[in-house]
């Protein structure tokens, strides 16, 4: 054995902080500790708005070039990730999350609230694209429920947060909390960073049952491939058709007249809205390990049939019943939870067909379908001018109908066939070789 392959089983087989598990946890803290820069940014659009008079329209357009930022440079952060590791670039990433703060607390022309949009995007998907790699790297074995708990942490630290965060900006004013959270946040990120280490996966260790490549492909590779091109547009159609409901499910409420009214749940009462919107969060989170986790037993194009059609099926539901206000939030509640899961059923079944050495990158250009499906979500204020959000309903609901048997009839034996080709000719390369070396 070489000194390479010592050095491999050994980290593979760790204990500590080298251990995959406690790879995978750190990886979620740091998804943790960078859902503020996307979730958190609500909260501070008023209070900025009120000291500088910006307008909100051009302070929000600060978080859409967030957005844009965040999913659009991933397959650069994640090549890094495939070439350098993942220590340099997460740890790239916090230095990048904390400035872009701490930039937002001294901002005093929009330019300059732009500008850190940009560099807090730079950090987002640094942290995400490197830890959602991370773990499908490490877990060939569980990608789905990997990929799932990493997504999960996304919607989990800003649940930690949200209140401190409120309360701050309450007592100290919009840009102590910034700069304060932005330092915390990247000094934390940058400190886990640390603690990465490039995967390995341990010794004994084999891919799930589900359909898998035994070929690595590069992000160049696989942008040639018909099959890449299937699971983008199903991830854009699906992400898109659900966007386009859960973003206006405050003006639907509120068209319905059902927002304001009082709900109690365990004993707490809330109006119906936010009510809603915190069952929805904890759903969509819910979804994304518990989807991962199925997909990994049934398959992840099995899956992807019955939650798609699922989503739709719930947003028609919304549209006949939503009137009233324990069938609108049941309805909600189902939609979040067949949605959320895209980001970790589409990071798995991604690296089950490319292959798991290029996997941050891979996935990271998958997953700028995200970008793309929120420049349609627009869309849906068209179609429901006048209050008609019978017209949201049904294409969203077709479009993601459409994703769903698309999954099943369409996907499936494409990668499949792929699979097959690329088993065929590895083995041929292979006995090829063999009879060169005799």
């Amino acid at each position: 054995m070489n000194n390479n392959q010592t050095s491999a089983s050994n980290i593979s087989n760790a204990k500590g902080y080298k251990n995959r598990w406690v790879q995978l946890i750190i990886g979620i803290i740091c998804m943790g500790l960078v859902a503020n820069l996307q979730y958190g940014w609500t909260l501070f659009v008023t209070p900025m708005d009120n000291a500088h008079h910006w307008g909100k329209a051009a302070i929000q357009l600060a978080f859409s070039i967030f957005i844009v930022t965040e999913t659009w440079l991933v397959p650069i952060e994640g090549y890094l990730v495939d070439k350098f590791g993942p220590r340099p670039v997460v740890a790239g990433g916090a230095i990048c999350a904390g400035l872009g703060w701490v930039l937002n607390s001294y901002a005093t022309s929009l330019p300059m609230l732009y500008t850190a949009a940009v560099i807090s995007g730079i950090g987002a998907g640094c942290v995400y694209g490197t830890c959602v790699g991370n773990a499908l790297k490490w877990f060939p074995d569980r990608r789905g429920l990997a990929a799932g708990l990493t997504a999960a942490g996304f919607g989990a630290g800003a649940a930690i947060t949200v209140i401190p965060i409120a309360n701050m900006i309450k007592e100290a004013g919009y840009e102590h909390t910034f700069f304060t959270f932005g330092i915390i946040q990247g000094v934390a990120i940058f400190i886990a960073a640390l603690l990465l280490v490039k995967p390995v996966v341990p010794k004994g260790v084999v891919v799930a049952r589900n359909l898998a490549t035994k070929v690595d492909y590069t992000t160049k590779q696989m942008l040639k491939t018909p099959v890449f091109w299937v699971l983008y547009v199903m991830f854009v159609l699906v992400s898109s058709g659900g966007l386009m409901a859960t973003a206006q499910l405050g003006p639907i409420a509120n068209d319905f007249g059902i927002a304001a009214l009082p709900m109690t749940l365990f004993g707490a009462t809330l109006p119906l809205l936010t009510m809603t919107l915190s069952i929805d969060n904890v759903a969509n989170g819910l979804t994304r390990p518990l989807c991962g986790f199925v997909s990994d037993k049934i398959g992840r194009e099995n899956t992807m049939f019955i939650v798609f059609i699922g989503e739709g099926l719930a947003l028609l539901g919304l549209m006949q019943f939503g009137h009233n206000p324990y069938a609108f939030m049941v309805f909600a509640a189902m939609v979040f939870l067949c949605w959320g899961e895209i980001f970790s059923i589409f990071p798995a079944i991604c690296a089950d067909t490319f292959g798991g050495k290029f996997a941050a990158g891979n996935s990271g250009t998958l997953y700028t379908a995200k970008g793309t499906s929120a420049l349609l979500v627009p869309f849906a204020s068209v179609l429901a001018a006048g209050g008609n959000w019978n017209r949201v309903f049904i294409v969203a609901a077709i479009v993601t109908v459409g994703a769903g048997l698309s999954a099943k009839f369409i996907l499936a034996p494409m990668r499949k066939r792929m699979i097959e080709d690329g088993a065929t000719k590895a083995a041929a390369m292979e006995a090829g070789n063999q009879r060169v070396a005799a």
